[in-house]
């Protein structure tokens, strides 16, 4: 009997040393794969770093904690006080983070400083292998706020979801491409700067020739992969209505050889050219929104070719590179 449970508990005893050393080993990697981001060059891929990081959460989880982190991307900084992502052991592919704010944007090259703040800011990721199956990321309280000179509210909105859907009829395996389906809501958007009274503002779209293992993001150039790839951009719809005033789009665009963006997005609008006036002047406001009909609507097709783009046969303006 002795013997028994001497055995009994020498195996607990090895399963508990085996899961630790096993958790400390991945807590280990998941560390490093971390500090690699830091040394992107913040031009092709996106360049992350904390101020501190810690990996916790032994025996079950993995708890994340990046406090004072900076994201470089070309001209762009965003510095947020606190990012948090944890996982189960047990399941792996669903991934619970959130963030800490205010977040500060500057842009080293315009100059711009702004703050966007919310009260709470959630995400949750689960894949399906390495791909994407779905992203959702809710926001309460949301304010976004140039700092430039003074404090300028630029938009803000009690309820904002983000989310992100795998498309499976779209993947194709052989060439490990996927497809997302987009959808994005905003509550009550207040835009104070175009007299943009609360509506409800929502976006749909699909984008086709992602890479389907997320691991090989920022491998390569993520811009020119798609456009090799024949990657398109799908806008579904963009809808807006604040009682007075609606908008709505839709078109597709794609990248060219050059990483011009090439396509066409059609607007149809009322009450959108009179609420802009103060800011676009004539002609620049028609070459977008395009004339009135009878009925007092814009509409307009927007071409994108060339590097430039165009309202009809004429030119509106030039456009840089994306890639």
């Amino acid at each position: 009997m002795k013997k028994r449970i001497t055995i009994l508990a020498g195996l607990v005893l090895f399963v508990v040393l085996g899961w630790t050393a096993g958790w400390y080993f991945l807590a280990g990697q998941i560390r490093q794969q971390v500090d690699l981001l830091a040394l992107a060059d913040g031009e092709t891929s996106p360049q992350l770093q904390c101020g501190t990081l810690d990996v916790a959460g032994f025996p079950f989880r993995f708890d994340i904690d990046c406090a004072n982190a900076s994201l470089v991307s070309g001209d762009l900084l965003v510095e947020v006080p606190g990012l948090r992502a944890s996982a189960m052991v047990y399941r792996p592919t669903h991934i619970v983070a959130s963030a800490q704010g205010p977040a500060q944007l500057s842009d080293a090259f315009t100059g711009q400083r702004q703050d966007v703040a919310w009260a709470t800011l959630e995400a949750s990721l689960r894949l399906d292998g390495w791909r994407i199956s779905r992203l959702s990321v809710l926001a309460s309280d949301l304010s976004w706020t140039d700092r430039l000179f003074g404090e300028t509210l630029i938009a803000r909105s009690p309820q904002v979801e983000l989310h992100l859907l795998d498309i499976p009829e779209q993947h194709n395996a052989e060439a490990g491409r996927a497809a997302l389906a987009g959808y994005m809501r905003a509550q009550d958007l207040e835009a104070p700067g175009i007299a943009l009274a609360p509506t409800n503002a929502e976006v749909e779209l699909e984008l086709t020739a992602l890479p389907d293992d997320i691991r090989n993001w920022g491998a390569v150039p993520l811009l020119p992969d798609w456009q090799q790839a024949g990657g398109k951009l799908r806008i579904i719809g963009i809808r807006a209505n604040d009682g007075s005033a609606d908008f709505n789009a839709s078109g597709e665009l794609s990248l060219d050889a050059q990483g011009y963006p090439t396509g066409a997005i059609s607007v149809d609008s009322l009450g959108v050219a009179e609420r802009i006036g103060p800011y676009i002047e004539e002609p620049w406001r028609t070459l977008v929104l395009g004339v009135p009909g009878d009925d007092g609507r814009h509409k307009n097709q927007l071409t994108f070719a060339g590097g430039g783009i165009s309202s009809g046969l004429v030119p509106i303006a030039a456009l840089a590179p994306l890639f």
